[in-house]
């Protein structure tokens, strides 16, 4: 069984706690047996939350056999946290255990050293302080989650049930993961990041339908011709004010978009169905066998067959 260890601390945002915490406490394997093992701990038997007072029944020893380590958020980027969390956080890491922060989290996480020379995200109203107290990190705000390997972290909010069901992805499959995802109400993969959020600019009169939408069509049709010119004559307009104001709104290229949407659904497939890898490249919009596998590498590193390889064998 996984075992997981929820550091808290004075000013622990309690949302970021108990999402991770209910959602990994509710997964059960197909067997039965839950898959993981949860652990609240800290340096004081009480705590002060967002909400009110906690009470802690484990100390930081928890961390010393801890698979995984989650950094909850914290309420101020100036507020002080124990050094001995600090200490106890790198030592996890050194030994091998998988360290995950959520939301404002990634500025304790940052504390340790751990991030430096990294790619960070956190809330986006928290990634200018996080960029100016650690200028070593780069903190990307305009992404839900980043996975760096052993060292993870997501943006606010429901941001953090996207990286815990991606955690669970890796440790147990799509399968897993796709009943975890339904049990919290939430899709297994969201597209776009932090960016539909942040930018708020809603379409002009007379642009046609909203880009909501029109990325609800997207997803649904990813086989379909989902050229800019396509796209922008769907949306009624040109090409060139199109692919501006989806990059505008969305934060991303319409390309890119899509070629991200259909790596994503490739994913699903490679790991829930016996398809041929060519059929799954048709099934999703690429044009090809070659360009599907070359996509694909670009993404997320490694070939089809070898994420089928991965998650089959996980789950």
């Amino acid at each position: 069984m996984h075992r997981i260890a929820l550091v808290v601390f004075d000013g622990v945002v309690a949302t970021d706690l108990t999402i991770p915490a209910d959602t990994f406490a509710e997964v059960q394997l197909a067997d039965g047996r839950s898959g993981y093992r949860l652990k609240i701990c800290g340096v004081r038997r009480f705590v002060e939350t967002s909400v009110g007072r906690l009470e802690i029944r484990e100390g930081l020893s928890a961390l010393r056999s801890a698979d995984t380590v989650i950094i909850p958020g914290i309420d101020r980027p100036d507020r002080p946290v124990d050094p001995r969390i600090l200490r106890a956080i790198r030592r996890a890491a050194q030994r091998g255990a998988r360290i995950a922060s959520v939301c404002s989290g990634a500025l304790v996480l940052a504390r340790t050293g751990l991030l430096d020379g990294k790619r960070a995200t956190t809330h986006w109203a928290a990634a200018e302080v996080l960029a100016e107290l650690h200028p070593a990190i780069e903190v990307d705000p305009s992404v839900l989650y980043v996975d760096g390997g052993n060292i993870l972290t997501s943006a606010g909010g429901m941001a953090s049930l996207d990286l815990c069901l991606h955690m669970i992805r890796l440790d147990y499959g799509a399968a897993v993961a796709a009943g975890a995802a339904r049990r919290a109400v939430m899709p297994l993969e969201r597209s776009g990041g932090q960016a539909q959020f942040i930018l708020q600019k809603p379409p002009s009169s007379g642009e046609g339908d909203s880009l909501a939408e029109l990325l609800e069509w997207m997803q649904k049709n990813l086989d379909s011709d989902l050229s800019v010119e396509a796209l922008a004559r769907r949306a009624g307009m040109s090409g060139r004010s199109f692919a501006r104001h989806f990059k505008e709104q969305i934060g991303t290229t319409p390309a890119r978009w899509v070629t991200t949407a259909r790596v994503r659904q490739a994913q699903v497939l490679l790991e829930t169905t016996d398809l041929p890898v060519e059929r799954i490249g048709d099934a999703v919009g690429f044009g090809s066998g070659a360009a599907f596998r070359a996509r694909f590498q670009e993404l997320t590193g490694v070939s089809p067959l070898a994420h089928r390889r991965t998650f089959r064998g996980a789950a």
